[in-house]
Formats: structure tokens, sequence, C-alpha cells
């Protein structure tokens, strides 16, 4: 498997689709619960209209291979994720603009689907580093990518403009093709 390609990727629990216009109608449902959105780049799309502009913009977007996360049990969207800064030449790439709907938070879908996402970039692709960045105040997001195995490298600061015009410091993780054998295991064990 190549760095230019995108795959399916599918587990017990959930299936990544590449995203597609098809699926802002359910990424607009998953989305409903406004604390989701509470730390994310982007706000709450208000309609359809601003659903499809989103996965417009995602997809439009060099930098960023995006996925649609179905929940494999009921068939729905369960929300979204991504590669980005995808570079084949250094063997490295981030996962982020991850989002999950309420009703799909604390199951085994965003546990299964970081480990497709880890297993792709270090197995198939023969990735040497993995990293994640999240908002300085999102810890639900730090300790979960904690959970994953990910060691926390540092503070970006004044990095990013929040949505509401604020600036953000982003803490930074990353694993590596050395620590992936462990994680993979305890992620593993994790799923059952």
């Amino acid at each position: 498997m190549t760095w230019s390609e995108h795959p399916v990727l599918s587990g017990r629990h959930v299936r990544l689709e590449p995203l597609t216009p098809e699926h802002a109608p359910g990424l607009l449902e998953a989305g409903a619960d406004p604390g989701i959105w509470a730390w994310l780049s982007v706000r709450q799309p208000a309609d359809l209209g601003e659903a499809e502009t989103m996965v417009k913009n995602a997809l439009a977007d060099p930098d960023r291979r995006p996925w649609a996360q179905i929940d494999v049990a009921s068939g729905r969207v369960a929300g979204t994720t991504s590669y980005y800064q995808v570079v084949a030449k250094h063997r490295i790439l981030s996962i982020g603009h991850t989002w999950i709907g309420a009703d799909f938070q604390r199951t085994a879908l965003n546990t299964e689907s970081k480990f497709l996402l880890l297993h792709n970039a270090f197995e198939d692709w023969g990735a040497q580093r993995v990293a994640w960045e999240t908002d300085n105040r999102n810890l639900r997001s730090q300790r979960a990518i904690e959970r994953l195995g990910a060691l926390r490298e540092g503070v970006l600061r004044a990095h990013r403009i929040r949505p509401d015009g604020t600036t953000r410091d982003t803490v930074l993780y990353s694993m590596t093709d050395a620590e992936w054998p462990g994680a993979r295991a305890r992620l593993l064990a994790r799923l059952g």
C-alpha cells in the first residue's frame, strides 16, 4: 500500500470510509450536541448546507485525508477523523480533525478507529512517527491520546487561532514505530 492511498479501514465496531459529500447529513445528525464542538477548529454546522460546506472544505484541503467514522452496528455516521501533515519522504503523519457524536463517545468505536489508523500508518505504510495535536484546554482529548500510548512532547505556544478568535496553545503528542508494538498490544487488549 502506498502513502497516496486513502483506503476503507474496517473493524468490528467501526468502518472508516473516505469522506464524501454523501456523509454530510449523517455528520449533521452526529454533531447535534454543541459540546462536541468546544475545542474544534471548526464551528458546529447549523444546517445541512453548513454540513455540506464543512465536508467540502475537508475534501478541498490538500494536506488532509478525511474519513467518515461509521458505526458498524447501526450503520450510522458517528463522526469524522483524518490523517494530515502527511510527509511520505520522512514517513510521518498526524491524526486529527477528529470528533464523534455523543451517542458513540465512551464506546469501542473511537479506540478501534485509532487502532485502524495506527495499524495502517505503521504496518501498511511503514510510518516512523504519528503525531497528534490538541488544544491545551481540552483535557479529555489529552487523556484519550495518552490512553492510546502516545507520549506528550510539549506545548506549541500561540499555535492557532480558535474559531472564537482567542489564541490557542497546542499540546503535541507522538508515537514512533518502536513504540507501536507495545501500544498495539494494549489497544488490542482494550478492544477484547
